[in-house]
């Protein structure tokens, strides 16, 4: 069994919303997560809901901005927030530029030096923590769903098609769906994966999903006051591969909102109860 290091725990709405910290195999050294367990968590094992944070943020943004726990204690869900990357890395390029490495792993395992060596969050995210969740916590891991924002909406989403035996729900807010055509994901993908396009397929949500569907409806919601909209995101990609491939999608376009945690916050309830119907 795994270790963790209790960092801080919080009542919240009935449950606990606790900080943690674990060595990290996959990561190559410690990593921290949040994890809100609601009331019901103590009767027994309940649903886990991932949710995956974008550029710049940590395992605390969505715990503390998204205004989440509230329905998750109403629904009986679990909800996990990792941390986005491996920190105090020492590689050169590894901070500095808030696009591209801390808190910016993309939801990817690195193939490139020295990034490979501590970059392996697709591992962690899909494998490791999972195993600390059912050995420490009354997670059900039968029963387990994940959304994101920006970046981690890219992570939920391709993790999921990915992963299809991993999860049962998935949604994202404001996703980079192509991040192969998009200058977010090709910073990345190159010093990551290199330049192995095929690789880079691999990554891309709408790559994915013409080749496999999710197997169950997806939501995504999008801000059209999002000043990345145009640049980066674009999910008029993934709403026209969704289409190709048959995927039940749910794409709504939300005028007034930005790509902030406001928005977020304003469209988390659906989500919650989007991936409570399916989880149940």
């Amino acid at each position: 069994m795994m270790s963790i290091e209790l960092t801080s725990e919080h009542g919240c709405f009935g449950g606990v919303q606790g900080f943690y910290r674990m060595a990290s195999a996959a990561c190559g050294g410690p990593m921290r997560f949040a994890v809100f367990q609601p009331p019901q968590a103590r009767g027994g094992r309940v649903p886990v809901l991932y949710f995956l944070a974008g550029l710049t943020c940590s395992e605390e943004t969505a715990t503390i901005k998204a205004g989440a726990q509230r329905v998750a204690a109403e629904l009986g869900l679990m909800l996990v927030m990792p941390d986005t990357s491996p920190r105090d890395t020492g590689f050169e390029g590894a901070t500095g530029d808030w696009e591209f490495g801390e808190a910016a792993g993309f939801y990817l395992d690195a193939t490139q030096a020295p990034w490979s060596a501590r970059f392996r969050m697709e591992r962690h995210v899909v494998h490791e923590l999972p195993a600390v969740l059912t050995d420490h916590f009354p997670a059900d891991p039968s029963r387990c769903g994940i959304f994101g924002h920006s970046m981690g909406g890219h992570g939920a989403l391709t993790l999921a098609l990915r992963h299809p035996d991993r999860y049962r729900s998935l949604s994202a807010f404001a996703p980079i769906v192509a991040p192969s055509q998009v200058p977010w994901g090709q910073k990345a993908f190159a010093r990551y994966l290199g330049d192995h396009h095929r690789a880079w397929a691999e990554h891309d949500a709408c790559e994915l999903v013409r080749r496999r569907p999710f197997g169950g409806p997806i939501l995504v919601d999008q801000g059209l006051d999002d000043k990345f909209l145009a640049t980066q995101l674009q999910p008029e990609r993934f709403e026209a591969a969704c289409a190709e491939a048959g995927q039940a999608l749910t794409l709504r376009r939300h005028a007034g909102y930005d790509h902030g945690y406001y928005f977020v916050a304003s469209f988390i309830e659906d989500h919650l109860r989007h991936h409570a119907a399916q989880l149940a």
